[in-house]
């Protein structure tokens, strides 16, 4: 797991993306790409919004992948090019500083966000010229991590143009603290997937230190995705980030409840940690320190012995500032209770008890309806499809990625996919113009994924 990402010889006029990228790279440069490199997307399977609490996940990459067609440039400038004609070209000058527009979260901005993180990691200065056409087949906005797949896709390209190095691992790291550049406050999970997953695996990934352990999935299942066709990007509101905030301030609450060191501890497993306790210890801490009534400032700033700007300065993020309330019990309960669930998932997985496939349904559904209720970052176009999927022989079906709209992921049986599938369909899309156009790369099989790689052609 340590290596680099791989290095694969490709015939480009078997794959008929690669060829029609290459194509497009010549009609707007006149010269043929140098090499292309891929991230795919992934679909977290259990563990929603507990990594960047501390908690370990268990997604898998998805086919989907963002690809780019790269060469070396004396120009002085990385020029980029998407081949989605939505998505304005853009050019900036290698000898400048690299400058993220937050308040302006545009395609090109995560691009950047990767070249970034690799030239403060080798202080590289200046960077070479890059000239980079860029195609997606990951749906934005859809919580299958196509932002983060372009981070590291970029990430990847600009470590390979100025010829250096990295293990998949410290690659992982880099982007998952790039990507905050533009004002995610993620954990890691889409940047370590993207880099450390494995053909047919998925993988249970852990943090501090990062490491990735296969799971393998019950093969008489699969696993398809439903987009609920709502978009919703994570860096253009302040959902995510408040759900982030809230977990800071009840890892501070419970800390303080049982006398730890407010100031080392930042998230919810570093209190788990500190008292030895187990999740459902953790559980029952939540039920007797927390109120499940909203908090207000004044009443932290009290409890916690802080001043009105200690509480903006040291436990709000830029584009939080705006709360008055916020609801800690419900959201540390949502992720002691997921934590528990993923290791469950990842148990089941290993032993294979009788019914054992009816066991990670019910762990999915359980996790659905605690993203519904008590982390309430689920919406109700996610909400009836989920029920759909459900109702149309799926075992198990839960929202997927960030929330607040985007994607479903289900769990369902090899002899029912065709007929769930078209039950879905015919619910949910059909009825509904703007979805029906939508549905082709909405509603899919999709099997474990490998990670990203660097493709020479052959």
């Amino acid at each position: 797991m340590d290596e680099s990402p791989p290095k694969i010889k490709a015939v480009i006029c078997a794959d008929g993306r690669l060829q029609n990228v290459k194509n497009t790279f010549e009609t707007k440069y006149g010269e043929s790409p140098l090499f292309f490199a891929y991230a795919p997307g992934r679909v977290n399977l259990i563990g929603e919004h507990i990594d960047y609490c501390g908690y370990s996940v268990l997604p898998m990459a998805i086919e989907q992948n963002v690809l780019a067609a790269v060469s070396v440039n004396n120009s002085g400038t990385i020029v980029l090019s998407n081949t989605n004609p939505q998505y304005k070209d853009f050019s900036v000058s290698c000898s400048e500083d690299i400058v993220i527009d937050r308040e302006n979260p545009m395609w090109h901005y995560y691009f950047l966000c990767g070249v970034k993180g690799i030239q403060e990691k080798f202080g590289i200065t200046p960077l070479v010229g890059m000239s980079c056409v860029i195609d997606g087949t990951i749906p934005p906005s859809s919580g299958l991590s196509s932002s983060s797949a372009l981070v590291c896709c970029a990430g990847l390209v600009t470590m390979e143009a100025n010829q250096k190095s990295l293990p998949k691992v410290e690659l992982a790291e880099i982007c998952t603290k790039c990507e905050r550049y533009i004002g995610t406050e993620g954990g890691g999970m889409d940047q370590s997937i993207s880099y450390l997953a494995e053909r047919g695996m998925a993988k249970l990934i852990e943090f501090q230190p990062l490491r990735a352990t296969d799971v393998k999935l019950p093969d008489e299942a699969v696993f398809v995705i439903s987009n609920c066709c709502v978009e919703v990007n994570k860096a253009a509101s302040s959902h995510y980030n408040i759900r982030v905030v809230e977990c800071r301030i009840a890892t501070k609450m419970l800390a303080r409840a049982r006398k730890l060191d407010l100031s080392k501890l930042l998230r919810l497993a570093d209190v788990q940690t500190e008292l030895k306790a187990s999740l459902k210890q953790m559980l029952a801490l939540v039920e007797e320190v927390l109120h499940p009534e909203p908090y207000s400032r004044e009443e932290i700033c009290r409890l916690l012995e802080i001043t009105a700007e200690q509480f903006s300065t040291e436990l709000l993020s830029t584009n939080t500032q705006h709360v008055t309330h916020f609801r800690l019990h419900q959201r540390a309960r949502h992720v002691y209770g997921e934590a528990d669930r993923v290791l469950q998932f990842k148990s089941v997985c290993e032993s294979q008890p009788d019914e054992f496939i009816q066991l990670l349904g019910e762990l999915m559904n359980q996790s659905h309806a605690s993203c519904r209720d008590l982390y309430e970052c689920s919406c109700p176009e996610l909400d009836q499809l989920v029920d759909i999927c459900l109702s149309s022989g799926a075992v198990g079906s839960r929202l997927t990625g960030a929330g607040w709209g985007g994607c479903a992921v289900s769990m369902v049986p090899c002899e029912k996919v065709e007929t769930f599938l078209q039950a879905v369909r015919e619910a949910y899309y059909l009825p509904d113009p703007r979805r029906a156009a939508m549905e082709k790369q909405s509603l899919f099989v999709s099997k474990p994924g490998g990670g990203a790689a660097v493709l020479l052609e052959e």
